[in-house]
């Protein structure tokens, strides 16, 4: 009777939910969104309560009045409005115009959680043209190094929840969108330095990641990713180091954004490359 980020809760659910919030009435909100979690084995792939997701599913059916919740006992800040914007860091700046070769093995290195995490902030921030924006959810950030230098910035993320040149090449139903998109990956930022000028760099940044980000985003988070994409604004870029690794230019997006409802384009075009992992991807993410 009520559908909520993709979980349908029946009247018996409510009943439960209902019982959970009478049987202990000294419990904050919080702490009943983590009981409920336990209680329906809600958990993220890696085992971590979806409390948040929980919390937004019992506060819907409070305002809807299928349940009453407790008074809230505290208002604490949000540290998403809070949150200040990544100071700029200085790094060597020096030109770097060479060979491939000369630069190679580049090293990566994940830095999400990790000591070099500002840096990475800052960059983003300071030279990509997007500005660096906090991610939610699931994601993992990558600094790439030439002799200790950095010289690239590469940001994951959860998927976008609907793309429909992305749904259409993959072929797979709504129900099955909702259940496994949690197995793709998204490239929400690629940043070069603006003072580093390598022939064939990015395509070979995008192609050693394609092998590095499955196994990294496993160990964290304890599922496969099956298939990578990214946005490429037509106006700036063309997709050129995307089309050299290989990625598949699937079409452009309405330029509409999720919450449209003029039906008319409000924001730029945007080219939809993807990337599958291996050859049965199709298969492997439910597609019929």
């Amino acid at each position: 009777m009520f559908i909520y980020r993709g979980r349908s809760v029946s009247q018996k659910d409510i009943a439960f939910i209902r019982k959970l919030i009478s049987n202990n009435p000294d419990d904050s909100r919080w702490k009943l969104s983590k009981k409920l979690c336990r209680a329906w084995n809600w958990v993220q792939p890696n085992g971590t309560l979806r409390d948040m997701v929980c919390r937004g599913l019992m506060l819907e059916l409070h305002r809807a009045g299928h349940i009453r919740l407790p008074d809230k006992k505290c208002n604490p800040q949000n540290p998403f409005l809070q949150r200040k914007t990544p100071a700029k860091i200085e790094i060597d700046q020096t030109p770097l115009n060479t060979d491939l070769a000369h630069i190679r093995p580049l090293v990566f290195c994940q830095v999400r959680r990790d000591a070099a995490e500002k840096l990475f902030n800052s960059l983003i921030q300071h030279y990509h043209y997007l500005g660096y924006c906090h991610p939610v959810g699931e994601h993992l950030k990558y600094m790439v190094y030439a002799h200790e230098r950095p010289i690239a910035c590469l940001a994951w993320s959860s998927a976008p929840w609907h793309i429909g040149s992305r749904d259409r090449f993959i072929g797979w139903s709504k129900a099955v969108r909702i259940k496994n998109l949690h197995l793709l990956a998204y490239n929400s930022r690629f940043l070069i330095m603006p003072w580093v000028r390598v022939p064939h760099l990015a395509s070979h940044i995008l192609a050693r990641m394609a092998r590095i980000l499955p196994t990294d985003w496993n160990g964290i988070y304890r599922h496969p990713v099956y298939y990578l994409e990214t946005f490429v604004d037509k106006i700036h870029y063309a997709g050129t180091c995307y089309k050299a690794a290989n990625w598949i230019y699937l079409g452009d997006t309405t330029g509409r954004g999720k919450n449209d409802h003029t039906n008319k384009p409000n924001r730029s075009i945007k080219a939809v490359w993807g990337y599958p992992l291996t050859k049965n991807f199709r298969t492997v993410l439910g597609a019929a």
